[in-house]
């Protein structure tokens, strides 16, 4: 007689092996995640960190690129250290003067007010607008009649362009001519340079935190706390600043570095945004050279 066949019941897991099993694979992610968590968080730093490091550096490039091309003597900086202002030069070059004693040409007049158009020596660089000022020999703010600030009142050295010249032009027409007074400042090297709008570099309070802003084409004004007036310009250069202080520094409250013409820009920037967790900062400093030859 043929044994009965055998079948063997078919099994599963059960809820203790599978509540073991879930537990183990649990202790294991912990595990993994502990040593995972500390490279990720210094992966994530360094990413931001070197964001931040990029549109601080981004920021003092623009910045000096700018200022190196400052009218001599113009680069001024707010008592905090938290502005700084210059005006931007166009073009520049040589005047003919009447030592040259070149007939028929006209010559910068510093004798008679009434002469108000003269000669550019080997011509114009680029082209000059009628928004656009000459300068001859500025030494800086506070020292008038040689301060291109003070083209608002009547000893000044600054004068508004009257005509449009294009490059290449030997002549400059002016609204009126300054230069001409009983005292005379001339240049010893017969300069003049051509300033096209003051510029400001400021901290202010933005939306979500401080930031580094840029302000052009307004009306040249006679202390750096002046209102701005006119058709100002503004654009923000950076954003997520740690701090307003000391982020420029130039002038009488730094001797060493007026003397030595060097602008220090320090600028500190949050790696987050300045409520995040765990948030830190970058600073770069930069110092720039000026020419303050007039």
């Amino acid at each position: 007689m043929k044994p009965a066949p055998y079948f063997r019941r078919a099994r599963g897991f059960t809820l203790v092996e599978a509540i073991v099993a879930i537990v183990i694979v649990g202790i294991l992610g912990a595990i993994v995640a502990v040593f995972i968590r500390a490279p990720m968080q210094s992966y994530a730093d360094t990413v931001a960190r070197a964001e931040a490091s990029d549109e601080a550096d981004l920021a003092l490039r623009r910045m000096a690129r700018e200022i190196r091309l400052a009218l001599p003597n113009s680069v001024r900086v707010s008592a905090g250290g938290d502005s700084i202002e210059f005006l931007l030069t166009r073009t520049g070059g040589r005047y003919l003067a009447a030592e040259d004693a070149v007939l028929d040409r006209p010559v910068l007049d510093f004798v008679n007010p009434a002469n108000t158009t003269f000669m550019v020596v080997g011509g114009l660089q680029t082209d000059v607008e009628t928004s656009d000022y000459v300068v001859v020999y500025n030494l800086g703010p506070g020292l008038a009649p040689s301060d291109a600030y003070a083209f608002n009142s009547a000893n000044r050295n600054i004068a508004r362009v009257r005509t449009r010249a294009f490059a290449g032009g030997t002549r400059l027409e002016l609204m009126d001519n300054p230069f001409a007074r009983a005292e005379p400042m001339p240049s010893p090297g017969r300069r003049f340079q051509v300033v096209s709008t003051p510029v400001t570099y400021s901290c202010e309070n933005g939306s979500g935190g401080l930031v580094l802003t840029r302000r052009a084409n307004y009306d040249i004004r006679a202390e750096i706390t002046d209102p701005m007036t006119g058709n100002a310009t503004s654009a923000v250069l950076a954003r997520r600043l740690a701090s307003c202080a000391n982020l420029f520094s130039y002038g009488a409250a730094d001797v060493e570095l007026r003397r030595s013409a060097l602008v220090l820009l320090s600028l500190s920037l949050h790696t987050r945004g300045a409520g995040d967790a765990g948030n830190g900062s970058v600073r770069l400093v930069h110092q720039v050279h000026v020419d303050n030859t007039p």
